[in-house]
């Protein structure tokens, strides 16, 4: 009888000490939670991360990930774990579905195909829908009594239109629009989020695509067309999780379904409402409204005033913290990717000084890879190997690798002629050439190159915020999606400067590592340079 007892006693602290290492594996690992690039994703992103960090999870935002596509393919390999979907998007932007009207049947066929398919579990919807809202202008509206969306492809080839990049290519946005009623513009430029209703409002634009719950259509007095063909399905707004949650963190997902049917609609546009047309800080929008629903307990957030007074500098010392996080990401992104460059480029040039052959092909082929544009090259990436930290380092790499390899081998190739034919004369082997003479007359131009990727590094790896991979970018585009100067400039600013320290350390050590004949002479040519451009 004891025995039984105590093999009872050994199997209840063996679950009890299962159960407490799950729970602490849980509020260790950090739960890392995106957005897409506009306000309602912003808050909702920053609701679901309080939530999680007032029941003890530790959490880790991606604010203004970019596309849908872009989105799911992080929540697809796990590089986030939650980000705010709508039904609809899930619908046709992802499963390719034809349209349903039915709000219970699309949340059905989603819920059901995403597990079945991705493994990505939708949890139960937020309690509200934003549905796609096409607006023009009052006097627009007015001038061709425009009321629906027949009645705008009546007119649509006189009237401009600005649309964000994911409605343009969407199944269930401009082309479903031109296939189901017709519409066909003068012209569609392509804007951000936060741009398009300031373009449309000072007439650069006469339509644009909104959503349903922005605070922003009524600030600007704007119209928005009845959809009189029913072509927008439901897009009732939820959380998706991706397989590492699920499998890792239940008590995650029971947390965050506390606010499943918690938020109606005049809630969601009153939030919008407050972020975009009256400038509060995102966490003080989601803090209030997590708190009204009694989900977490009272805070000490600044009021909208108190935050609206502030000058930049004290919002910079306020938000010290966070800059300081993305400051540190950028700075290892550049490091590792410049580092990545050296190693490859360097060594590289140095055999293809001696295989001259060889030698423009490759470096043609390396200096495509730079004409080819930051995000395009960046969102290529994305199918490849995914979102987050790993895309952005190759990418760096790759834009590094041109102007660290052009600079090796030209600077190896056209050593100072004398001293190569007097290591000649002297018997020395090519190898020896290499090492002891033309390396060291080329160490300033290698040098040159590495700074040159460097600051370049600095540059491009603001975009990477766009694919997750954090860093000072993050700030601008969150900034940007919120036409959001402080935010902006709080990206900006540090990166500017990083760019301008990076250059000055390395051109410092590129003075110290030319030879003294060599920096006389350079010396004596800027002296004459400047003698020359006075005269």
């Amino acid at each position: 009888m004891n025995g039984r007892r105590l093999l009872l006693l050994i199997a209840g602290l063996s679950v009890a000490t299962g159960a407490a290492a799950q729970q602490t594996r849980e509020q260790k690992t950090p739960i890392v939670i995106g957005s897409k690039p506009f306000g309602e994703s912003f808050i909702l992103e920053e609701m679901f991360a309080q939530l999680l960090e007032a029941r003890g999870f530790k959490v880790e935002r991606r604010p203004g990930m970019g596309a849908t596509e872009v989105a799911f393919a992080a929540l697809r390999t796990n590089a986030i774990d939650i980000f705010p979907e709508y039904t609809g998007t899930g619908l046709l932007a992802i499963l390719h579905e034809e349209p349903v009207s039915d709000p219970a049947a699309v949340f059905g066929i989603v819920s059901r195909e995403f597990l079945a398919r991705f493994r990505i579990r939708w949890l139960p919807p937020l309690g509200f829908e934003n549905t796609y809202a096409i607006a023009v202008r009052r006097q627009t509206a007015e001038q061709y009594n425009l009321k629906t969306l027949s009645g705008l492809a009546a007119v649509s080839a006189k009237l401009s239109a600005g649309l964000t990049a994911d409605f343009i290519g969407r199944k269930d946005g401009l082309p479903g629009l031109q296939k189901a009623y017709g519409v066909s513009f003068r012209q569609v430029r392509p804007l951000a989020q936060a741009v398009k209703y300031e373009a449309l409002a000072s007439g650069a634009v006469d339509v644009i695509d909104g959503y349903s719950t922005d605070g922003l259509i009524a600030k600007y007095d704007l119209v928005v067309l009845d959809d009189d063909r029913h072509f927008f399905p439901p897009y009732q707004a939820a959380a998706i999780v991706s397989p590492r949650l699920q499998s890792d963190m239940p008590a995650a997902i029971a947390a965050l379904s506390e606010l499943s049917g918690r938020i109606d609609v005049a809630s969601m546009r009153k939030l919008n409402a407050r972020l975009e047309v009256g400038g509060e800080p995102v966490e003080r929008v989601a803090r209030s409204e997590l708190e009204s629903l009694g989900l977490v307990g009272t805070s000490s957030i600044r009021s909208q005033a108190d935050a609206g007074r502030e000058s930049f500098a004290t919002y910079m010392w306020n938000n010290r913290s966070s800059l300081a996080v993305a400051l540190w990401r950028h700075i290892l992104l550049v490091l590792i990717a410049v580092v990545a460059g050296i190693l490859i480029a360097v060594p590289l040039g140095l055999w293809l000084e001696q295989t001259p052959r060889a030698a423009e092909p490759v470096i043609r082929i390396t200096g495509v890879l730079q004409t080819i544009p930051s995000i395009a090259l960046l969102a290529f990436m994305v199918p490849l190997i995914g979102v987050g930290v790993w895309p952005a380092l190759v990418a760096l790499w790759l834009y590094s690798l041109y102007p660290i390899l052009r600079t090796t081998y030209s600077g190896v190739r056209d050593a100072d002629p004398q001293a190569v034919s007097a290591a000649r004369a002297l018997g020395m082997t090519p190898g020896q050439i290499l090492r002891y003479v033309r390396l060291p007359l080329a160490a300033p131009a290698i040098l040159a190159g590495i700074r040159t990727a460097a600051v370049i590094a600095v540059g491009t790896a603001t975009l990477a915020a766009f694919i997750g991979a954090g860093g000072l970018g993050e700030p601008i585009a969150t900034g940007l999606a919120l036409a959001d100067t402080r935010l902006i400039l709080s990206g900006a600013i540090p990166a500017a400067v990083l760019a301008l320290v990076v250059d000055a350390i390395l051109g410092a050590v590129e003075n110290a590592t030319t030879p003294a004949p060599l920096r006389h002479a350079k010396l004596e040519r800027d002296r004459e340079n400047a003698a020359l451009s006075q005269g």
